[in-house]
């Protein structure tokens, strides 16, 4: 990568996110004139022979010229909200005739079998299933696991890396009505032991490359299924051969498999943990048909569409949003074990794939890949890439650069129901609501103690809305009946509970709590700013991690970075800490210090910066804060170089004596 590419303008990426927080005197005089003219006609056509018209229309003249921002809101999202009006219908009618019909995913997945039973319905490297083959799988194992006793209500633990049987596994298992507990391959002891505990699992499968993982534990007092290659490797003391009993079972139709409904529960997944230990949220057919439609009817995929899916398949993203379009809707899906930056493109273009999914930094790593990869960048035939996650600082570089006609960006948690989607190419929009329906959808922005995250309520104990432009608590609104706002939680129904406000607008109300601080625009946008939790308060100022890490990250030539607050002894807030991979100890520091120094205001400039090797991460890219917060910034107990911002505004290596300052309170701060 050139230095050029290297050391991008952080003022120059933010122009390419406009907020539109109010008008300038241009769009004011446009949007008046534009008033005027309107009102001209209609008092021609309409209103000339009577008076009472022309008094009426005149007032409401006179009422609009005075605050435009409406009507040039109106204006400039017609077009969108029309659009997505009718892309929502189209996916309400869907989710309403299967609720209807008690369909579950089981059964759309058979409906897709026998339109095209010979299409490619998995495909990763040299293996496939075709859609027939899938079905077969699937029958094979509800009529194998129905004869080991299984019942509805029951929990099976999946542990198992990316593979083209994976979801038929728990696709089988679901036509008896039993719950499949996806966990996270990449977990070891007490936090594996957690989650297989947690879904009361009665038995495990378990992929044969992870079978070591297993022996490392105490003994688990449930039956344990091994899912091995072709070429056997030696079973686990006590297990079944899964993939040989398999092969010998005759298939369960599902017409003969027990009456299971839309409002089941499907699956458990788990969160990423960044916090604590993983929870598992309740996945129910119907929110699988919500959360997997909704990206297909609203970003207007089709059947043919063929999707590049390098997501873990124990999460939403990979294992509902990805697999989801050929369970439910009959395209191709693409799966590669573990994402690869480099091979990404050549395996696009290898699978002549047409859509491609993305999540967390995922598209920072692509864009982080020399240009020496450049010749294989175009010839890809993606007219869409999906996912969450995609910061606004690189979006434009990471379009042009790769040629990506449209992104559709997805807001959503595993377990949450304050859901948004980015349909309109918008740079840095998580979504969207019309201006004119924010009444209608469930989502709202509330008020907050940024700090703290608790919402804000005024005299009679109700919480307040923002204003466009004012940062604030992004909720949604419960409604069981309903499955774009049905809230089913988590396995641990004290842990569901957290997560609701009650009383927000009215007595008796209930909402999600998503935990994100978000703002909102006068057209309707939403733009992500933080996690509540992640702001700190220094110098009396609230400092928003996510704003300082683009800065640094751009700064840096887009590598891994994360940024928390520690505690100094004696000093009121939190100081800034920036912790950086550089495992070569590449990182200029002059350069960082100017690029800081001319972006960030002074209280929002972290005051430490640490190179280490490596971050602690989820499987979903996710950079772990908690643990390095922990470990704070004391040379004496830190291997890793940590500097200091000195008066200067130049980041120089911590010494012994400006630690013992710090902790004594003489450091001047």
């Amino acid at each position: 990568m050139s230095e050029c590419e290297t050391h991008r303008d952080p003022k120059e990426e933010e122009k390419a996110m406009e907020i539109l927080l109010e008008l300038n005197l241009k769009q004011k005089l446009a949007t008046r004139l534009g008033i005027l003219l309107a009102g001209f006609i209609v008092f021609g056509l309409f209103c000339c022979d009577s008076a009472l018209a022309s008094l009426t229309l005149g007032a409401l003249l006179a009422l609009m010229l005075r605050n435009p921002t409406n009507i040039f809101a109106f204006v400039m999202t017609c077009h969108r909200d029309i659009i997505a009006f009718q892309r929502f219908v189209a996916l309400n009618f869907y989710l309403l005739r299967k609720d209807r019909k008690g369909c579950t995913v089981a059964q759309c997945f058979q409906e897709q079998a026998f339109k095209h039973p010979e299409k490619i319905c998995f495909l990763m490297g040299d293996h496939q299933l075709s859609f027939r083959e899938a079905l077969r799988l699937s029958e094979q194992v509800a009529g194998y696991f129905q004869q080991r006793g299984l019942q509805r209500g029951d929990c099976v633990a999946l542990l198992m890396e990316t593979r083209v049987e994976y979801t038929c596994l728990w696709l089988g298992l679901s036509q008896l009505g039993v719950i499949t507990a996806l966990i996270n391959s990449n977990l070891r002891g007490d936090s594996l032991l957690h989650c297989i505990h947690v879904s009361k699992a009665c038995a495990l499968i378990v992929g044969c490359e992870l079978s070591d993982v297993l022996q490392s534990l105490p003994p688990l007092e449930l039956s344990i299924y091994q899912y091995s290659d072709v070429d056997l490797p030696a079973l686990l003391p006590g297990a079944t051969d899964l993939r040989s009993a398999l092969a010998a079972q005759q298939p369960l139709p599902l017409t003969r498999s027990p009456q299971c409904n839309a409002r089941d529960k499907l699956l458990y997944v788990y969160t990423s943990g960044t916090t604590g230990l993983p929870k598992a949220a309740v996945i129910t057919n119907l929110r699988f048909l919500f959360m997997a439609a909704g990206a297909f009817y609203m970003l207007r995929m089709n059947r043919d569409d063929v999707i590049y899916n390098p997501l873990p398949l124990y999460h939403t993203a990979g294992g509902i949003v990805g697999v989801g379009n050929a369970l439910l809707n009959g395209s191709t899906v693409v799966l590669r074990k573990k994402f690869s930056a480099s091979n990404f493109w050549s395996d696009c273009s290898q699978y002549n794939c047409t859509v491609a999914q993305y999540i967390g930094e995922l598209c920072r790593y692509l864009l982080a890949t020399p240009y020496k990869h450049a010749p294989q960048e175009p010839l890809h035939q993606l007219r869409l890439m999906y996912g969450n996650g995609l910061r606004p600082q690189i979006w434009a570089q990471f379009v042009s650069r790769f040629g990506i006609p449209h992104i559709g960006e997805i807001y959503g948690a595993t377990e949450g129901n304050s859901n948004l989607i980015n349909i309109t190419n918008r740079i840095g929009a998580i979504g969207f609501v019309p201006v004119f329906g924010r009444s209608l959808y469930p989502v709202q922005i509330l008020r907050c103690d940024e700090l703290t995250g608790e919402p804000l309520r005024n005299a009679k104990g109700h919480c307040m809305r923002c204003a466009p432009g004012e940062v604030g608590l992004l909720v949604g609104q419960v409604d069981a009946r309903r499955a774009i706002s049905a809230f089913h939680g988590y396995a641990d129904k004290t842990a569901s509970e957290q997560k609701l406000l009650r009383g927000v607008f009215r007595p008796g109300d209930c909402y999600f709590n998503s935990g994100d601080m978000v703002v909102c625009d006068i057209l309707g946008y939403f733009y992500f700013k933080d996690r509540t939790g992640d702001t700190f308060r220094w110098r009396g100022e609230n400092v928003a991690t996510q704003e300082v890490e683009a800065i640094i990250t751009n700064c840096i030539g887009l590598s891994d970075c994360v940024v928390y607050g520690v505690q100094i002894p004696h000093v009121e807030g939190k100081a800034g800490m920036a912790a950086i991979v550089d495992p070569l100890r590449k990182v200029d520091m002059e350069y960082l210090s100017i690029g800081i120094r001319g972006s960030l205001p002074p209280y929002a400039r972290p005051l430490f910066i640490r190179l280490l090797d490596e971050i602690p991460r989820t499987a979903t890219f996710k950079l772990k804060k908690r643990e390095l917060a922990l470990e704070g910034y004391s040379p004496e107990l830190i291997r890793d170089p940590i500097y200091f911002l000195n008066r200067d505004g130049v980041y120089r290596q911590l010494s012994r004596e400006q630690y013992a300052s710090l902790q004594a309170g003489t450091a001047g701060l």
